[in-house]
């Protein structure tokens, strides 16, 4: 096991970073939600000003422009917000972390959920939003491999606020912003590290896309499926149906269920673990949530104890792939129990990631940012950092360059409550060999192995 490093100065160990600017201060009360802002804007400044005189680097360059900052900045101040994170308030309260890249449904999908919503006071979204605000922005690529001159992205923060739904709720705090220039942008793992530090304490929390659709009660709903689940630290997460579903009309079928993993066979996804086997495996839909093997970053919703037991890693940009297997991995082993909802109550457009459709791409903008090209090989140079805490033989520290991808990794990591070896011979993957072995268990809806005691709820 290549994650037990010991805390004197190796690999993952945090002792030499940071250490004075962290014990300056030795404030308990949790941080406002003004300062908490106000940081995260200084440090994208700082990260935007580095990336300017950054143009024409090395991937090289650009990590270790990032990571110098973050060491410096973000990872004591990353260390000091956790050491003040407020408390978990039961009080009904979600926290609905929404990232946004240059989305047009990103407006609606806000005024979607606080209208389906059946408690919408208690409804509270940290709404990273990322756009090219110029006059004058670039399209996605185009049928044909063209891109061309479109109109400045649409404001999902003004648009929401100034609607007849939102009005309210922009008035009441019940939407928190950090806004960020699309060139900017450190892909989608690290705009959900940013939106999950504008929790304010809410008991639950919950991760969506930003271009959804919404079941009526879909919050409700969502609650109900956690406390249904046979865990005391559930997770329901699934890959939604597209947007075109006609939720009310499908709520008495059973939801997809996000079954089947693979090894990725392109270059530029360096063997990294894909889940994309989601399916309708059950002829009838259960009251009780069935387990399933791994979490999608586009929806998913637990106690938010789980930002404190599992918090974001902020040395993970510029990645794409990767994060939901991390992710996954790291919840199962701090003892959380993976279920898929019982029935559909969110949609997702799909369309985002079709060709024909010209949604731009967050390696657009860093294109743009720097030179082209260069979203690939360094995607694949930090997406070590994901394989390393995995297993993967060819990403431990001695075959791996620079050594700063793994810097202060044992502070975002693998649980303590269950090992990792487990994990991956419950889900059927082999990182050394990259077999992956059909399990069944997800597919025909029993619990996995180890959890023979649950197989009653399901017959």
């Amino acid at each position: 096991n290549n994650n037990n490093n010991n805390n004197n100065g190796g690999i993952g160990s945090s002792v030499h970073i940071g250490a004075g600017s962290s014990s300056r201060n030795h404030k308990s009360a949790p941080m406002t939600l003004t300062e908490i802002i106000d940081f995260l804007h200084s440090f994208l400044n700082k990260l935007n000003s580095s990336n300017m005189k950054n143009k024409r680097s090395t991937y090289h360059g650009i990590w270790s422009a990032y990571h110098e900052l973050t060491v410096k900045y973000l990872y004591p101040w990353d260390r000091e917000y956790m050491r003040r994170m407020p408390n978990r308030r039961e009080d009904g309260s979600l926290y609905l972390s929404v990232a946004s890249f240059r989305d047009e449904f990103c407006s609606e999908t806000l005024i979607q959920a606080f209208d389906k919503a059946k408690h919408p006071d208690k409804l509270f979204v940290g709404l990273v939003q990322q756009n090219c605000e110029e006059a004058k922005c670039r399209s996605g690529i185009l049928e044909g491999g063209k891109m061309i001159d479109v109109p400045t992205d649409p404001d999902c923060y003004a648009l929401f606020c100034s609607s007849s739904v939102g009005k309210k709720y922009c008035n009441s705090g019940n939407l928190r912003l950090l806004k960020m220039k699309d060139t900017s942008a450190l892909g989608p793992y690290m705009a959900r590290y940013l939106a999950a530090k504008m929790w304010m304490g809410e008991q639950y929390y919950m991760q969506i896309d930003s271009h959804m659709t919404f079941l009526e009660d879909w919050d409700a709903h969502s609650v109900d499926m956690l406390e249904k689940a046979p865990s005391d630290k559930p997770i329901i997460s699934h890959y939604p149906r597209p947007h075109t579903a006609d939720l009310e009309a499908r709520s008495a079928d059973p939801a997809p269920r996000l079954c089947g993993p693979r090894f990725a066979t392109t270059d530029v996804e360096s063997e990294i673990v894909r889940l994309d086997g989601t399916g309708n495996y059950d002829a009838r839909r259960l009251d009780v949530p069935r387990f399933a093997p791994f979490v999608a970053a586009g929806y998913l919703v637990a106690s938010s104890e789980l930002l404190r037991d599992v918090p974001f890693d902020p040395f993970l940009p510029y990645i794409f792939m990767g994060e939901e297997i991390i992710l996954s991995a790291r919840v199962w082993t701090s003892g959380y129990d993976i279920f898929s909802p019982t029935f559909s109550v969110l949609g997702h457009h799909w369309a985002m990631l079709s060709k024909k459709y010209n949604k731009p791409k967050f390696w657009e903008s860093l294109h743009r940012a720097f030179t082209f090209g260069i979203h690939d090989p360094l995607e694949m140079m930090v997406v070590n950092r994901v394989k390393y805490q995995l297993g993967y033989p060819e990403s431990a520290p001695d075959m791996v360059k620079p050594k700063s991808v793994f810097t202060a990794v044992d502070q975002y990591s693998m649980g303590k409550v269950r090992p990792l070896e487990e994990y991956l011979k419950i889900v059927g993957v082999d990182v050394k060999t990259k077999v992956i072995t059909y399990t069944a268990w997800c597919e025909t809806g029993v619990p996995p192995p180890g959890f023979e005691r649950y197989n009653h709820l399901y017959e």
